[in-house]
Formats: C-alpha cells, structure tokens, sequence
C-alpha cells in the first residue's frame, strides 16, 4: 500500500515539474549558427542597425515638417481688451453746428418766419431767428485754438475669427526643400553603411569563432593523441619494454600540451560572446557555429577570380558626395535669397464693443481683409555674398578630400586583395603540410610501436601536424577576413555564402 501511494505521488510530482523540465531543456538548446543565419540576426537585432533605420524615419517626418510651409497656414484668433482710459479725439471746427448747417437750416427758417408772418396773428418779424441764436451754444475751443475733445470707443474689446498667411512665391524655401530631400538620401547611405560595417564584423567574428572552434580541436586532437601514447608507453613500462625517460617524456608531453587546450577553450568562449554581442541576442543563449573554415577552401580560388575592384558602390564615397551636393544647394540657397518673396495674408474677424458684460445683448460685426506683400531685399551687409564665397571655399576643400579618400580606398583595396593572392598560396603550402606531417606521423607510430624509431621522432612528427593543421586554418581565416574587408570597402552587402 505505501509503495502504491509513493508512486502515485511520484507520478503527481512528476506531472507537475514536467513542464519546468521541458524548459530548462530547451534553455540549454544552442542555437545552430551558419555565416547567412548569423548575418540574418544581427540585421534584425542589432540596436546598431535599428537606430540607423530610425535615424532615416527621422530624415523624412523633417521634411514633410518642411514641405508643410507650402501650404496656406490658417490660425484661429480671439483677443479681449479691457479699456482702463479711453483715447480722446481731436477735429478742428467738427463741431460747429451752426456753420455746418447753416447751408442748410437757413433757409427752412427763413420759410418758417414768412409761414409765421403771414398766418399767425402779432408775430413779429425776425423774432424767430433771434429765439434759435439765443439758444444755440457757440463752440468752445481750447488753448490750442481746436475743439473740446471727444472720448471714443467703450470699456469691453471683444474680437474672433481666422488668420491666413500663404507664401506664394519663397525660393529660399524651395531650396532648403531640396536640401531636406538629399537629407533623407544622405540617411538612407548610412543606414545602408552601417549595415555594411555590421556585416563585415559578423563575418570575421563568425570566421574568428570556425578559427578558435578548429585550433581547439586540433590542440584537443594533440591532447588525446598526447593521452594515448602515455597510456601505451605506461603499459608498456609496466611489462619492462620502454624506459623511465620515454615515460616521463610522454607525461611532460601531456602537461604541456593541456594549458594550449585551455586557452584555446577560452578563445572560443571569448570569440563566441563576442559573436553574440554583434547579433544582438543574449549572452546567455548558447550558440554554436556549424561548419569548418576548411569548408571555404574551394571558393578560394573562384572569388579571387572574379573581383570587381570598382568603387562606383563604395558608402563613403556615396555619403561624402551627398555631403558636396548639400553644399551645392547651400550655395543655392543664399543665392535666392536676392530674390523677392511673394506672399498672401488675410483674416475673417467679429468684432464687438461694450461697456458691460451682458453677453446676450452684444452686437457682433464681422469684417475681412485680404493682402498680398512682396519683400524684395536690397542691402544687408554683404551677408550673402560673404556666405557663397565660404560655401565655395568649402567646395574645394570637398573635392580634395575626395581625391583623398579614393586614393585611400583603392590603396585599401589593393591591400586586400594582395592578402588574398599571399593567404592563397599559403592554402596550397599548408595543405600539402598537413597532408605530408599527417603521412610521417603515422611512420613515426609504426616506427615507434616496432621499437625503429624513438619517442622523440614521434612527438615531433605530432607536434608538426598540429602546427599543420594551424597554419592551414589561418591560411583560410586571412583569406575570409582580407574578403570580408574587401567587399565592406566595395559597398557589397549581399553574400552567399
């Protein structure tokens, strides 16, 4: 009964720590890594390449932000004024009634006395005309001879509406347009630059992980080699049929060769990290590389065939000739600056005037304008012309430098491939190395195993396959990096390997 109820409960626990250990399982999966795959990540992970690919997005919302000054800008405006001391008018002789419309008064009352005098009894002639004087008031003056002043407008200022303001004609604007646009191809280059820098340092810390992967098998190879013949030189001092020396020389041996296996072990974990670091992914994530650096041997002697040494493609080049047309359209532009602006401005407004807050009542009149300016400059300074000479000036500088950094480039180029053609022959050299240091350590084997040859002949034959073997995977390793920097300075991006 209690070895049921302790295999029903192993059961439970096992159910339930199942999916856990499924888990951990898949943690300590390492991914599997080719050239192109790694490649693959590193453009979708790497923070370098996405801020490349935002700076571009940031390129273009600038220009549409621009281009926005093409269009008509409309605002809508409201303003309250309050009125603390109202302003006074001034009009000399405005107010002189009795001048004003005598013209016109004099002889509507000259037809009223005569209507008096000839039909109301006992008026008496002219009396009319001596009531209106007496009771008309004569203008006042001030000290300066002009008439009393009147207060104008009230206590509240309201007013609403819209504003238009359009340029029409602005050269200035359609060059920096221009200028905005060579921004965003500018962007574009380097985003497409550093995608090109990024492959080329995943494809050498790629080739670096094959070349630290294939030295750590050749010193682990020289290690169990190192092991085997300890083993066999102690069986064989056991039974009497070797000396103390050949066994302590086969023991030396494998000492001195661990410390190389180590420190290989750690270039790999470095070179791996370092791999990882590129592709963007976390650095506990187990990777392993598939593949050997002998796999590239036979494309060799293709690729060095058929190399395209034209810089029409080259990043820097394309970047820094992006940077001469900017400064090209600078001229331009201070160049339009001499010409006149065209422009259109206008306004729908209400507008209301009161002396209270009594919303209801107010009385909104409307009025609109509408305005065409043109500024046309006539003297500044000489600023202008003091700005095209200094962009000329760094035109010429530009072309010089250009003259710079292609003879750079191509000296650049020329350097890689000559590291190609020497890591070539190296190749051929260390591969028929490692075939004949193959050869004479197995002679030495037999030669050693029927007593012929001694311990020494054996450890050197050892000793010189192993250096062999190194060599030839560094041959390869300087061909693929001297390749690498080759096609980063000739603007390829696209590999197959």
């Amino acid at each position: 009964m209690k070895i049921g109820i302790n295999k029903k409960i192993g059961i439970v626990l096992l159910v339930i720590a199942f999916p856990w250990l499924m888990c951990a399982q898949q943690a300590q999966t390492p991914l599997e890594l080719t050239l192109d795959k790694a490649i693959e990540v590193a453009l979708s992970s790497n923070p370098t390449v996405k801020i490349a690919d935002m700076e571009v997005s940031k390129k273009k919302y600038a220009k549409k932000s621009a281009e926005s000054a093409l269009y008509p800008q409309i605002d809508a405006v409201g303003q309250y004024t309050r009125t603390l001391k109202k302003q006074v008018m001034y009009m000399d002789g405005a107010f002189d009634v009795a001048g004003m419309m005598s013209g016109v008064l004099d002889p509507i009352i000259k037809g009223t006395a005569q209507t008096f005098s000839n039909d109301v009894s006992g008026y008496q002639s002219g009396s009319l005309e001596k009531n209106i004087a007496a009771n008309t008031p004569a203008p006042t003056t001030d000290s300066g001879g002009g008439n009393e002043g009147i207060e104008v407008g009230r206590d509240n200022n309201w007013s609403g509406g819209l504003n238009l303001s359009w340029p029409v004609v602005v050269p200035t604007l359609w060059k920096s347009l221009q200028i905005s646009s060579l921004d965003v191809e500018l962007a574009v280059e380097q985003a497409h630059s550093s995608k090109i820098n990024m492959i080329n340092s995943v494809r050498k810390a790629f080739y670096n992980v094959l070349l630290a992967q294939d030295s750590y098998n050749v010193f682990k190879e020289s290690y169990d080699n190192a092991i085997l013949n300890y083993n066999d030189i102690k069986n064989k001092y056991d039974q009497g049929l070797t000396s103390e020396f050949d066994l302590i020389r086969a023991d030396v041996r494998v000492k001195n060769i661990k410390p190389n296996m180590v420190q290989s072990e750690n270039a790999l974990s470095l070179a791996t990290l370092s791999l990882k670091a590129l592709m963007g992914i976390d650095m506990d994530q187990p990777v392993a590389a598939s593949g050997k650096l002998k796999d590239y041997e036979e494309k060799l002697y293709s690729d060095i065939i058929k190399i395209d040494t034209s810089l029409v493609n080259n990043s820097d080049l394309k970047q820094f000739d992006l940077q001469n047309k900017q400064l090209k359209k600078t001229v331009e532009l201070y160049k339009a600056q001499y010409l006149p602006i065209v422009s259109i401005s206008g306004n729908y407004m209400y507008m209301s005037m009161n002396n209270d807050f009594k919303f209801g009542d107010y009385k909104w009149n409307p009025y609109s304008t509408i305005g065409l300016t043109v500024s046309i400059p006539i003297f500044d300074g000489f600023k202008k012309r003091s700005d095209i000479r200094q962009t000329k000036v760094s035109l010429q500088q530009m072309d010089l430098q250009r003259e710079d950094i292609v003879r750079n480039l191509k000296l650049g180029v020329n350097n890689s491939i000559n590291n190609m053609i020497s890591s070539v022959e190296q190749v051929i050299s260390t591969k028929d190395a490692v075939n004949q240091a193959q050869k004479g350590y197995i002679i030495s084997q037999k030669r050693y195993d029927t007593g012929m040859g001694t311990l020494l002949e054996l450890n050197d034959a050892e000793l010189s396959h192993s250096q062999a073997s190194l060599a030839f995977n560094q041959a390869i390793y300087n061909y693929l990096s001297a390749k690498a920097d080759l096609d980063k300075t000739l603007g390829i991006d696209v590999i197959n390997e």
